[in-house]
């Protein structure tokens, strides 16, 4: 069955929603941004329980978020910022756990604590409340928002210190809490969050020693202006010198952490290994926080960035299509494009599954879909094509069985112990959360080293999902099982294993 969509967005309509719009029922995605509509988003709209797309930022309403909204409980992506929007958050909202893509109610006149509700949105990316009136104490639920990439508190009337449990948001790329009245020290755990890459502390009244590690290494990621309690860090932050006798104290505890690990050195290797299993944590990621952040390409955009698909940039050969390296000349972002070969039986079965099973699913161990293309290209022929992040480090084949060329030493490649035991754990992490932690049960049915991605920091990421078969077809009204083979399903003929034991073989 065809998705039921209406998109109104980018024009000049006025005036407020019809009370009606509860009546159609098959609604699916409602985008009425960028317009002029006014009075208050109606209650009827919690009637659109199909709804798994909902934004309506950047227009007039006012009054109250309709807490009829708790009923969407398909909601995966819901936007209402840059609006006149009052009263507070209701938990009903916050209680939508189907939400996994955004959640923005920024830049509106919202009041009140932010709900410990917050804890049911264990599947959201992006979580956006910044620029309200908002009060009290961080809630400690933020910390079970484990898949959290991006947090944005920034400009609200918060207090007290940043809640211990948030330690656990280990897959954090942006944190904003700007322009509040947070107090006491910055937590040291924020200095251990790898993917941290951009941190807004300023115009606060927090206090003590900066941290010296991780993020708080790069002066262009971290701001802390506006903190006059705060010393140390890099020159570059600008900072006051702390005085002797916490530079004593610092001084001690480095020497008595130094002693510790010289006396426990024959525990580090079991250390170790207890810290791989723990460490891995399912996070997605994306550029933003605002619901238009969708890449949008065109067949003249792509053609560009890879150079007329120049076989210079041809990455892989799939059964479906060619996969080639380009660089957005908008941004300078290195993408991977798969590109349809559409007279190959099967080719655009293989886009719609793999766009179906993408949609539906966020993990830091699975390949991440910046946006589709189709359309035509110069000589009016059909065009399809993928495009996603591009991993630095090729397939865990090329690294497991070498091209039969590659005896240059600059070109031959090993995996050492831990770097496989990581892989096999990221590998488990990603099949873990498809068969029994996302939205939708999810079999993948060609699993094997060439369509294991590593990033450039060795992260493994399942791709290729052109054959999966999603498993709770009832809960949908298309299902990949339909638009993928319905035959023998994964490689023909001989595939190089990939089970755990050949991965530290």
């Amino acid at each position: 069955m065809e998705e039921k969509v209406l998109r109104v967005s980018q024009n000049q309509l006025s005036g407020p929603i019809p009370l009606n719009i509860g009546r159609i029922q098959k609604l699916k995605r409602f985008d009425a941004r960028y317009n002029f509509l006014t009075g208050t988003i109606p209650h009827s709209i919690g009637n659109l329980t199909g709804l798994t797309f909902l934004a309506l930022g950047v227009n007039n309403f006012q009054g109250n978020i309709p807490s009829s909204l708790g009923h969407c409980q398909n909601l995966l992506t819901l936007g209402l910022s840059y609006n006149n929007l009052s009263g507070s958050i209701p938990p009903q909202v916050l209680a939508l756990s189907s939400l996994s893509i955004l959640l923005n109610l920024s830049s509106n006149c919202l009041t009140g604590e932010l709900p410990v509700e917050v804890e049911i949105l264990k599947n959201l990316g992006d979580l956006d409340v910044s620029k309200n009136k908002l009060s009290g104490l961080l809630p400690n639920s933020l910390g079970s928002c484990v898949r959290l990439e991006k947090l944005f508190l920034g400009g609200n009337l918060f207090e007290g210190p940043i809640p211990s449990s948030m330690s656990s948001l280990r897959g954090l790329a942006a944190l904003d809490v700007s322009d509040n009245n947070l107090s006491g020290e910055i937590p040291e755990f924020l200095a251990s969050f790898g993917a941290l890459k951009y941190l807004n502390l300023s115009f606060n009244d927090f206090e003590g020693i900066i941290p010296s590690g991780g993020v708080f290494k790069n002066s262009s990621a971290t701001f802390v202006e506006g903190n006059d309690k705060l010393c140390g860090g890099i020159t570059e932050l600008h900072l006051s010198r702390c005085n002797s006798e916490k530079s004593s104290n610092t001084s001690l505890r480095l020497k008595l952490v130094i002693v510790s690990v010289i006396l426990g050195v024959t525990l580090i290797f079991l250390f170790l290994l207890i810290m791989l299993f723990r460490k891995k944590k399912e996070h997605q990621p994306t550029t933003t926080c605002a619901e238009n952040s969708l890449l949008r390409l065109s067949y003249q955009s792509i053609l560009r960035a890879t150079n007329g698909f120049s076989t210079q940039n041809l990455v892989g050969l799939g059964s479906f299509g060619s996969v080639y390296r380009g660089i957005l000349e908008e941004t300078g972002e290195v993408i991977a494009v798969k590109v349809l070969n559409l007279l190959n039986h099967g080719a655009s079965r293989s886009f719609l599954a793999e766009c179906e099973v993408l949609k539906n699913i966020r993990h830091r161990n699975l390949v991440k879909l910046l946006t589709a293309v189709s359309g035509a290209d110069y000589q009016g022929n059909d065009f399809k094509a993928l495009v996603y992040e591009f991993m630095v480090n090729g397939s865990l084949e090329d690294w497991l069985h070498p091209p039969a060329g590659a005896n240059e030493p600059e070109t031959i490649r090993n995996l050492n112990l831990f770097q496989r035991l990581n892989v096999a754990i990221d590998v488990a992490h990603a099949l873990e959360y498809l068969h029994h932690r996302s939205q939708i049960l999810i079999i993948h049915c060609d699993l094997k080293p060439s369509n294991i991605l590593l990033d450039a920091e060795m992260v493994a990421h399942i791709s290729d999902f052109g054959l999966a078969k999603i498993l709770s077809a009832d809960r949908l009204n298309y299902s990949a099982s339909q638009s993928s083979s319905l035959g023998l399903r994964g490689t023909i003929g001989y595939a190089p294993p990939c089970k755990f034991t050949l991965f530290i073989s």
